[in-house]
Formats: structure tokens, C-alpha cells, sequence
């Protein structure tokens, strides 16, 4: 399961902004942001899953699922 959430760091630890239910001991990776950075990488995923997500090419499969 890959799941990317936010975070802050409070007293040297790294601390969830939202419940995050996982098992004691669960490994983790973290990948450090600067804020400038994330903001960038937010953009430029969203401009990316755009593009996949919604083309005229896939229209053909909407039009599966209606049969």
C-alpha cells in the first residue's frame, strides 16, 4: 500500500497532520520537502494526472463500462 501524506516535525519527531492508522514497529519512507519544493511537485503532478486521466483516447472505455 503506498499512501503520501503530510507532515511536520515537532521536537526532532516526525508527526502526521491527519490520523494515520498503522501498525507499531510499520516502516516508513519519508521524502523531505522544502515548501517551495512541494508546492512545485504538487503542480506539476496534478498538470501530469490531468493529462493522463482525462484525453479523448479513454472515452472508449467510458463507453465499456455503459454496456
Amino acid at each position: 500500500m503506498s499512501k503520501t501524506l503530510r507532515a511536520i516535525i515537532h521536537e526532532g519527531k516526525i508527526e502526521p497532520l491527519e490520523q494515520v492508522d498503522l501498525p507499531e514497529g510499520s516502516k516508513v519512507l519519508v521524502t523531505l520537502l522544502a515548501d517551495e519544493e512541494a508546492e512545485f511537485w504538487l503542480q506539476a503532478s496534478e498538470a501530469s494526472l490531468h493529462r493522463i486521466w482525462d484525453n479523448p483516447e479513454d472515452d472508449v472505455y467510458a463507453q465499456l463500462l455503459k454496456e
